[in-house]
């Protein structure tokens, strides 16, 4: 009976380690992207061809991050892998875009938001309890900075072909990246206490 006891206790840990162990990655992914969105609210501080580079190397690190994360995932695996497929892409298309212009800039992260949203919210269809919400929050964020950039393309190409990128306006771009990477963060982190609590519960 002892033996038997053991070998219960044994068998709990080790099905409970995956769990532990995909709590710890989803928490590094979770503090690298609210890193990479800090960078983001510093890019008033770069100069504009230095700060497309910029933009270009947090979305493509964003993304790589958000792909890992979603290998990780179970529910929602294609669509967390997708979303990080977009910031990706979005990341690709600045780095490959040498000139550094402030509007295509606008236009490629509004895109990227409007994209990601809709992405995001079929997942949180395929998720439950906080995930979802989180999930749903993240989607409801990128969607309102999308419409809210949507709505503000046409003065600020007034305003940028008048004067050139003012600092007001790439810091209020600058948050607005950097607000999208902190929800992000903070789902990843929500998702790595889901998988602790998984671990605990675990029958023994």
């Amino acid at each position: 009976m002892k033996f038997a006891k053991v070998n219960a206790v044994t068998a709990s840990r080790e099905t409970g380690d995956p769990d532990r162990s995909r709590a710890r990655l989803f928490t590094i992914a979770g503090w690298l992207i609210i890193v990479l969105g800090a960078g983001a609210a510093l890019l008033p501080l770069v100069d504009r061809v230095s700060g497309s580079r910029v933009v270009g190397g947090l979305l493509f690190a964003g993304g790589l991050v958000e792909i890992f994360a979603g290998t990780l995932r179970r529910e929602t695996r294609i669509p967390s892998m997708l979303a990080g497929g977009v910031t990706t892409l979005a990341g690709l298309m600045f780095l490959l875009n040498p000139d550094g212009r402030f509007v295509p800039t606008v236009t490629i992260v509004t895109a990227w938001l409007l994209v990601r949203s809709v992405v995001l919210m079929v997942g949180s269809r395929l998720a439950d309890g906080s995930v979802r919400m989180w999930i749903g929050l993240s989607a409801a964020t990128d969607l309102v900075l999308g419409v809210v950039l949507v709505a503000g393309i046409s003065i600020a190409t007034l305003v940028v072909t008048l004067f050139g990128p003012t600092p007001g306006l790439i810091a209020s771009f600058a948050w607005v990246l950097a607000l999208s990477f902190v929800i992000t963060g903070m789902l990843m982190l929500e998702i790595a206490s889901c998988e602790r609590e998984n671990a605990d519960v675990t029958p023994s």
